[in-house]
């Protein structure tokens, strides 16, 4: 099986110099090799082509024969490094808690350890007739998170 420390160091060798960040490494059984790469701006085709065909030099199929993917982390795909929290400061997010709880709203906040989202949510004020939109800051640590997706909206 191809090792997967070998394969990150080459990919943050090839990556040092460009926008590009590596998001995942997954090697499945058979060497079924998948790549996600990511940038703050969108990742262009040939940035995968130019990482397949790098690691395809640095991998010998006489040795180990392989199947390799890189691809980019698609507007769908879960958040996995702080970087991609941090790209996404000031949009709109959905998180699913280990404990089921799902919510969406701004994400406010990143550091190396825990997010912040601004939820709003309609609550109704002793005494008054009406509920009122109410923003409220909410803190979770990476480790309680099931996953954190971009939410796309079409209104």
């Amino acid at each position: 099986m191809i090792d997967k420390k070998f394969l990150i160091t080459q990919i943050e060798e090839f990556l040092e110099t460009s926008d590009n960040y590596l998001v995942d490494v997954i090697i499945n059984p058979g060497n079924v090799i998948s790549i996600e790469i990511d940038n703050d701006n969108g990742v262009n085709i040939d940035d995968c082509v130019e990482l397949s065909r790098y690691l395809e030099s640095k991998l010998d199929r006489d040795e180990e024969d392989f199947e390799l993917t890189v691809g980019s982390a698609g507007l769908t795909s879960p958040l996995k490094t702080t970087r991609q929290y941090q790209k996404n400061i000031g949009k709109e997010i959905e998180v699913l808690t280990k404990k089921g709880q799902k919510l969406s709203g701004i994400l406010k906040e990143v550091s190396d350890d825990d997010f912040i989202v601004t939820i709003s949510k309609k609550e109704k004020a002793e005494g008054a007739k009406r509920k009122t939109e109410v923003s409220e800051d909410l803190q979770f640590r990476y480790e309680e998170i099931k996953y954190t997706k971009y939410l796309i909206r079409f209104k």
